[in-house]
């Protein structure tokens, strides 16, 4: 009896933390403790489905629908769907936000990335630098879009004035009124905002390396840039991905930077589908068409959080 008593809790143990709260439930023998733990629970869960779960599922059913807000609601089917993957704005938003996301999570990740490698050899000495770029992080993107809006002002900006000032007057554009300029001058605006976050994340990654490779590697007469490219860039790429991650979801979903410094504009050469998103649901008052364009950004995030949650599954067996 004890050997099967132990092979019973071995197997229980075996099939994980909540295979014995599981039976309980279904089987109806729950005790005090469970009863407690649901009531925790319960204010998170039911918040979760009043601000989460609730506008997923309406945002769905609204896709569905051929309804202005105002109107009376009328069944469209995949109507929607099937006008918006034909809708030229869309696929222009497509390539918008392909070209935007790439760029704002490469860029600020090489930028933290760097200058957390460098601030692994020199920790004190890039102090400053650490806390500048960490502080912009910190800042809500209005108040940075309305500061990079000064910066990039054609007429009276600072990054004109100063162009004008060192003989480069040739170079001033209105960089934000041009297409071809237009989405670098937002990418560089959002970009300062977030590269504190791969920085954040790549510098702990390397503060976790043990002293004593370091040390091993400098009485081995390695080099800082061997010690770098050996020791510190491959031990830090927990890090890497987890700001690659991160970065990419925050480009796919990023509104206020674009509606402060360009409307999408000019001629739509700013809109990503976030913002097309906007301008169907709010402006032009497609519900139905809007949630469609939701839902399709939506699909968008699940592709791109894949790989990291496969990437923690295989890390937890």
């Amino acid at each position: 009896m004890s050997v099967q008593h132990g092979s019973i809790l071995t197997s229980q143990t075996q099939a994980g933390p909540f295979a014995g709260l599981a039976t309980r439930l279904f089987g109806g023998n729950l005790r005090r403790a469970d009863w407690i733990a649901f009531a925790l629970l319960a204010p998170t869960l039911i918040f979760f489905s009043i601000g989460v779960l609730y506008p997923l599922f309406e945002t769905i059913r609204v896709s569905f629908l051929d309804w202005t807000g105002l109107s009376q609601p009328k069944p469209a089917g995949f109507s929607n769907y099937i006008k918006l993957f034909n809708d030229a704005n869309f696929w222009n938003a497509l390539r918008v936000t392909l070209t935007w996301t790439l760029a704002c999570t490469g860029i600020s990740v090489f930028i933290g990335w760097s200058v957390a490698l460098i601030s692994g050899l020199a920790p004190k000495q890039t102090a400053p630098f650490r806390v500048a770029i960490f502080a912009a992080y910190g800042i809500s993107e209005t108040a940075s879009g309305l500061m990079w809006l000064g910066i990039l002002q054609p007429d009276f900006g600072l990054l004109n004035g100063v162009l004008r000032i060192i003989g480069l007057e040739g170079w001033a554009s209105p960089w934000l009124g041009e297409p071809s300029t237009a989405i670098w001058g937002v990418v560089a605006a959002y970009v300062w905002t977030q590269a504190g976050l791969p920085l954040l994340t790549c510098y702990a990654a390397i503060q976790a390396i043990p002293k004593s490779q370091i040390e091993a590697a400098h009485m081995d007469g390695a080099t800082h840039f061997q010690i770098l490219r050996y020791i510190m860039a491959p031990l830090s790429l927990p890090g890497v991905r987890i700001a690659i991650f991160i970065n990419l979801l925050n480009s796919l979903k990023a509104f206020d930077m674009i509606h402060i410094l360009t409307a999408g504009g000019p001629i739509r050469s700013t809109e990503t589908v976030g913002y097309f998103m906007y301008q169907e649901f709010v402006v032009y008052f497609k519900q139905g068409y809007g949630a469609a364009s939701t839902v399709v950004l939506l699909l968008a995030v699940i592709v791109c959080s894949i790989p990291l949650i496969l990437d923690k599954a295989s890390e937890s067996k």
